[in-house]
């Protein structure tokens, strides 16, 4: 049955993919996002099809208006990238705090009784056990620390959204996602940050090892998970997602980072020299979700790495020329 959702965060990475999955699935679509971080052209594929509202999350005027009519709200908005832990923790958390009591306020004047929420694996800090599942604690090791903003944040909205959600709501369902990529997903994640880096060595030497830098000795491992299969685990979540059910989205293929530059390097046709460096204070040693949860209700990710590493290279390089220029 269609229905009619509200989309904060609508024109950022994983926003705009879920509007256009969403869209695709013949529901309507109401945006909200102030375009700070999100950008249009990631929904130019469907202008038309929806609508959009231009207002910041914090405003809980603007959001109490765009919540008018809706039948889910799926609350995306909220700062992202490493980045910006670190440099504007002030900012990330203002977002989280005021953007979640503007949601849950919004919802419940309107009469919205169901939410979806995106929340993070940076709620696990360093998980002690790997594949993780979700009932791992979340944890915040170091208020001193500017990383944990991001995923103390997250826990904060976590909080509100299900005991808000006892009384107030039909259904609260909670995802946390595990390295979502994918063309066009920003300049502040590793992904990207390794295609522009090596795209600028491979220019200066044309031949030869490029010596690469990074974090750690690369034994240090994640798991990636493609933008398209993201998209199917939240439709899984909208379609079957039980009250207060908290799930990962994401893919059980773990790989180390030095094999991840080594596979970034490809698209460029060469070799890496790895110059190990020290790794940045709150970086974990491991990340992999356990998705048996998600998997129960259909979902299967599809595309490995190898498979979607290459899309996203292929965009970088393309359009080197977007990235903002820093100051």
């Amino acid at each position: 049955m269609a229905k009619r959702f509200l989309v904060t965060g609508g024109t950022g990475f994983i926003g705009a993919a879920l509007v256009k999955r969403l869209l695709k699935d013949g529901h309507s679509v109401r945006v909200l996002d102030n375009n700070s971080r999100g950008a249009p052209r990631r929904l130019a594929e469907v202008e038309g099809a929806y609508e959009m509202v231009e207002a910041d999350i914090r405003d809980a005027d603007a959001v109490a208006k765009a919540m008018a009519g809706i039948d889910c709200c799926c609350h995306l908005a909220y700062v992202n990238g490493t980045e910006f832990f670190y440099t504007k923790p002030e900012l990330v958390l203002d977002v989280a705090v005021k953007g979640m009591v503007a949601v849950l306020d919004a919802c419940r004047a309107q009469g919205v009784g169901d939410l979806v929420l995106a929340s993070s694996s940076e709620v696990y800090q360093t998980p002690p056990v790997v594949p993780t599942d979700e009932s791992v604690p979340m944890l915040v090791p170091d208020p001193l620390n500017p990383r944990y903003s991001y995923g103390g944040g997250k826990i904060i909205c976590e909080l509100m959204a299900i005991n808000y959600g006892r009384t107030d709501f039909d259904r609260v369902a909670i995802f946390r996602p595990h390295n979502v990529y994918g063309a066009d997903m920003g300049w502040e994640h590793v992904l990207p940050q390794f295609v522009l880096r090596l795209k600028a060595l491979a220019a200066a030497q044309p031949t030869g090892a490029l010596r690469f830098p990074i974090q750690g000795d690369g034994s240090e491992t994640r798991s990636f998970n493609y933008i398209d299969d993201f998209t199917d685990g939240v439709a899984a979540i909208i379609a079957k997602g039980e009250h207060l059910g908290i799930y990962h989205i994401g893919a059980m293929e773990e790989i180390s980072v030095a094999d991840v530059a080594r596979l970034t390097a490809r698209h460029f046709g060469r070799e890496l020299e790895l110059v190990p460096g020290p790794l940045q204070k709150g970086g974990t040693p491991r990340r992999c979700p356990d998705i048996a949860k998600l998997s129960a209700l259909g979902y299967a990710p599809k595309v490995t790495l190898a498979e979607g590493l290459p899309k996203l290279a292929a965009w970088y390089d393309a359009n080197a020329h977007l990235a903002p220029v820093k100051g």
